[in-house]
């Protein structure tokens, strides 16, 4: 089996991940997500139709009455429409529209269902939200470490990070809706990087113990080489269902399942280059996953 020099590349690789960092947090900062209404506060109403419904004239049509900023997409059918109104609209407000929505439509028009969702109940959305995140990245941490070593958790934790500070960084460059399927989402993108590299640092401990006159850099090229075929399989056979659900999936799963396509996609370059470069950078060796050996086997063996 030929190995693939992945360590070569490895400075390469930290100046990528040190650009695009800086460029994600640089936007969270200035720019900030665009945040949905689940985390804003406003009006859901739900629309039905009697025949298909032309999203294209109901968007224009509710621009023309004074609603800008309502977004306007298909739900389930393409008779059923959802139409979230940004915060300021009032329930009255949202009645209001149905009736101008009637009297536009030459079908009718059913009311199914109008919600009002208050900033108090985003701002809390956004704190759960948040603190979802650094619960999984420490619980991680702790896995990692009493799984394999505090080096590999580390590792684990800085290649978590660099995803979901990638995703996010590009939800608020793209100006995308960041709303609670999209925060479901980097969840998800936290489970499918961690056992992408938990597979990687498995293979790394095991060519240490195995391969004993081999460099460290040459063990975590073996590991890597060895377990590049079920990473690529995995994520391409992923990332072809994702991309199937981004194009012809709806607007209402779109940010999802778009969320997922750049986590799964940057997931699989951080547990090749990531965590395999922050163990080197912390000085990972053979001796950090050695199988302890009781006093008494040492002695045994010493016996002739």
């Amino acid at each position: 089996m030929n190995i693939l020099p992945f360590m070569k590349w490895r400075f390469a690789a930290a100046i990528f991940s040190a650009i695009a960092m800086s460029i994600a947090v640089g936007s969270l900062t200035v720019k900030q997500l665009n945040w949905g209404l689940d985390f804003t506060g406003g009006t859901l109403v739900e629309v039905e139709y009697a025949d298909s419904a032309d999203l294209n004239v109901i968007r224009s049509t509710l621009d023309q009455s004074g609603y800008q900023g309502a977004v306007v997409v298909s739900f389930g059918t393409d008779r059923d429409v959802l139409v979230r109104l940004p915060q300021g609209f009032s329930d009255d407000e949202g009645v209001a529209m149905v009736d101008i929505l009637r009297a536009a439509s030459p079908v009718d028009v059913e009311l199914r269902r109008i919600e009002f969702v208050g900033p108090q109940v985003g701002d809390e959305l956004r704190e759960q939200g948040g603190l979802a995140m650094l619960l999984a990245l420490g619980l991680v941490m702790l896995y990692v470490g009493f799984r394999f070593q505090f080096k590999f958790a580390v590792g684990a934790v800085v290649a978590l990070i660099h995803d979901v500070f990638f995703v996010l960084g590009f939800f608020s460059l793209t100006g995308i809706e960041f709303d609670l399927t999209v925060l479901a989402a980097v969840l998800a993108v936290i489970g499918y990087s961690l056992n992408d590299t938990i597979v990687v640092a498995d293979r790394i401990r095991e060519n240490f113990r195995k391969l004993r006159r081999v460099s460290t850099v040459e063990a975590i090229n073996v590991s890597l080489t060895e377990t590049l075929g079920r990473t690529l399989v995995t994520s391409l056979t992923t990332l072809l269902v994702l991309l199937a659900l981004a194009l012809f999936g709806g607007e209402m799963i779109h940010g999802f399942a778009l969320a997922l396509l750049v986590g799964v996609a940057i997931g699989t370059y951080s547990s090749i280059y990531v965590s395999a470069t922050t163990l080197l950078a912390m000085g990972v060796s053979k001796e950090d996953v050695a199988i302890p050996v009781k006093e008494g086997l040492e002695s045994d063996e010493a016996q002739p």
